[in-house]
């Protein structure tokens, strides 16, 4: 690589794997996901124009839809015209601030060296020597990827990044990032990087994640028993600022889930809970006495531990859970090995029963992962 990509100094692990990803030659097509701020456009950007700055690849092809994110439809070139290429080079100068002079840039899309290309127009084009990149994968259908990725042609390099968790199409579940990273997941020229919040850097975004998580909580329909808690809650506890409900008594029957674990959660804003529940636990306890359940307050946060605790039937289980973060669609747990049968549960009915809570309450799955604990190491005597 050149002295551009050079220029990028990773910020965290995620990052240093991204980077890694790029600069290995096995890999021919790389697949970057996970949450804004994480680097993804940034490395992908950098790489593609030092690539035909350095003379790796003739061309470097930007694809991203655009997308009325108050209509949601996706705007063509021929829907915005010119509009559209003046959006492409917005988005691209954004990127770049600070890493090259802008001038560098407008000449390397005069020379063709740098091109924009709408996703919908890709059929029967073919991409040599090129370094594609499509951005915002969970934005179009999944087929629309898989086209593009039938367009490389010899030594030729694609690139595919996007968030198929906090920027997915509300209503879609099967979005293009969520299907295609497991279609590359399976292939041996492809790399899959899974960033989560750890990997931001970007300043303001965790912030942005943990508003957009807070309302799409507000957001969501709740169920006639779980509006009969808010409404209770609303009576014995008015100055607790609330969230959402979650109610998973059948989700309790379905998996066997033991009687210790609560019925239902009351998620408050942090610095709420105390309100919640009461000096001595009496406002909680007017909730469980009106409604007939077992109730259990929790404070919405991005350490989705707490979470975790406040419903796993094994109540030691926080102290043995390495990790929680999102990989792709999902929240992956890290529980080290001694603690991982415990976590999953017989049947795996502990695991499912917190996948099924999740889904509720924020529309993302749980998955298990099991990681060996590292042993301190001892001081050798002199």
């Amino acid at each position: 690589m050149g002295e551009l990509f050079d220029k990028l100094k990773p910020m965290s692990i995620g990052q240093e794997e991204m980077r890694n990803a790029f600069l290995d030659k096995r890999f021919e097509i790389i697949g970057l996901f996970g949450p804004t701020g994480t680097g993804k456009s940034l490395f992908s950007v950098v790489y593609g124009i030092d690539s035909v700055i350095s003379g790796g690849y003739s061309r470097f092809i930007i694809s991203r839809p655009v997308v009325d994110v108050v209509s949601g439809k996706e705007l063509t070139a021929v829907d915005l015209g010119e509009m559209y290429y003046d959006i492409a080079i917005n988005y691209l100068r954004d990127i770049l601030g600070g890493f090259i002079e802008w001038s560098r840039v407008e000449e390397l899309i005069k020379e063709g060296k740098i091109v924009f290309a709408d996703t919908h127009y890709l059929r029967g084009r073919t991409f040599d020597d090129s370094a594609i990149f499509l951005d915002d994968a969970q934005s179009i259908p999944p087929e629309s990827s898989i086209e593009i990725m039938m367009r490389i042609g010899r030594n030729s390099r694609f690139i595919i990044a996007g968030d198929p968790v906090f920027q997915r199409i509300p209503g879609i579940e099967r979005d293009g990032a969520t299907v295609v990273r497991e279609v590359l997941l399976g292939e041996e020229d492809a790399k899959v990087v899974d960033l989560g919040l750890k990997d931001i850097v970007r300043p303001g975004a965790k912030r942005g994640i943990r508003l957009l998580i807070e309302t799409r909580m507000r957001n969501r329909r709740l169920s006639d028993t779980e509006r009969n808690i808010l409404d209770n809650t609303r009576i014995h506890a008015p100055d607790a600022d609330v969230v959402t409900v979650v109610e998973f008594v059948d989700d309790k029957k379905r998996f066997e889930i033991d009687e210790n674990v609560p019925d239902a959660l009351v998620i408050v804003k942090e610095g709420y809970l105390g309100r919640l529940i009461g000096r001595g636990g009496e406002r909680i306890e007017a909730i469980e006495s009106d409604t007939g359940l077992k109730i259990r307050g929790v404070e919405l946060s991005l350490d989705f531990k707490q979470l975790i605790r406040a419903i796993h039937p094994v109540s030691w289980i926080h102290r043995h859970i390495a990790d929680i973060d999102f990989a792709g669609p999902e929240l992956a747990v890290k529980v080290y090995t001694e603690a991982f049968g415990a976590f999953v549960g017989q049947k795996g009915f502990h695991v499912k029963f917190l996948d099924s809570v999740m889904k509720k309450l924020m529309g993302v799955g749980v998955r298990a992962i099991e990681v060996e604990e590292e042993k301190p190491r001892r001081r050798k005597r002199r």
